[in-house]
């Protein structure tokens, strides 16, 4: 038997015949795989979401078309709701009490995983690897780590099938190596196409509530300046505007890692307060008072992390 294989790469080299082989991809061109396939392709499937401790199933719909894109999730359990994202508007639609509520987040790509586009930039603190193989949904698949170079982040494991490059699995850990947020899916499928929910049909299926509208404005016009920030994070957008009917304007500065966001709002302090943290799953929160606001900050990253943005706030003299 030996000398057969030997006889046939002898026959191979003599006649120029080479067997080409697939080039091995690294952790950062999978990634890069994944981002187009996220993009471009119509599938869908069940998602078990777990966060803040609760586990929730859903229905997953990823409709593309000539550069255009839609998601939907379809909850499988009380409430009844359907959630669509057209660009970075996301309409939640629930069915039992016949609301409808829209919200602006021009700075999500998805309901699944967020992922810059050039991870060129972020080798610098973050450093990607492939850890190994697995089967998830049944399908074989690739396991990539995502892991900060400091604390001021969280890891994270994406689960990429080796067919199509679509995430089947991403998880969130805190820096003690706890699970602390996942996303899963148990069944998914690949289309030809799939049909687009109109927009306007949306808005009026029930009476719609809008939040957030964003209209971002420069942060220079902001009452607070942040000082201090986690290498790699630079701010997003700027936006002052009132939130969940309050009659003073909430000021909002949004930052980013490109993995991670995180929220700064300011706003007229309403009562007195202490200084204090709280947690919900993987998002963090800080709040003190400065002078007559209070100040909070918000985001999916380690509490030491969201006190330290917060402490290093400090109001902008608007006299110069």
């Amino acid at each position: 038997m030996i000398e057969v294989k030997r006889f046939l790469v002898v026959m191979l080299l003599s006649t120029g015949i080479v067997l080409a082989q697939e080039p091995e991809l690294n952790a950062r061109q999978l990634l890069m795989k994944m981002n187009h396939a996220m993009d471009v392709l119509n599938y869908e499937g069940t998602v078990a979401f777990f966060r803040n401790g609760k586990l929730e199933p859903m229905r997953y719909v990823h409709a593309a078309d000539k550069g255009l894109q839609q998601e939907r999730l379809i909850s499988l359990n009380s409430p009844l709701r359907e959630i669509i994202r057209n660009a970075g508007k996301v309409s939640c639609v629930f069915k039992e009490s016949h609301q409808t509520i829209v919200d602006h987040r021009p700075f999500e790509r998805s309901f699944l995983v967020d992922m810059p586009y050039n991870l060129d930039k972020m080798e610098d603190i973050y450093q990607f690897e492939m850890v190994g193989e697995e089967n998830i949904a049944m399908l074989p698949s690739y396991v990539v780590a995502i892991q900060p170079k400091d604390n001021d982040r969280y890891p994270r494991r994406i689960w990429v099938e080796k067919q199509q490059f679509l995430p089947l699995k991403v998880v969130v850990y805190n820096n003690s190596g706890d699970l602390v947020e996942q996303v899963i899916f148990t069944d998914i499928e690949v289309k030809d196409a799939l049909p687009f929910i109109d927009d306007k049909s949306i808005d009026t299926a029930y009476p719609a509530r809008h939040i957030h509208q964003i209209q971002p404005q420069s942060s220079e016009q902001a009452a607070f300046v942040v000082t201090e920030l986690p290498k790699g994070f630079r701010e997003v957008f700027f936006t002052r505007q009132p939130i969940h009917n309050a009659e003073e304007p909430v000021e909002h500065l949004l930052l980013s890692d490109g993995f991670t966001s995180v929220s700064v709002y300011m706003e007229k302090k309403s009562a007195a307060m202490q200084p204090s943290i709280q947690s919900a799953g993987a998002v963090n929160s800080y709040s003190r008072v400065i002078d007559n606001y209070q100040l909070t900050v918000m985001g999916e990253v380690p509490a030491e992390t969201v006190k330290s943005i917060a402490e290093g706030v400090k109001l902008r003299d608007l006299k110069n």
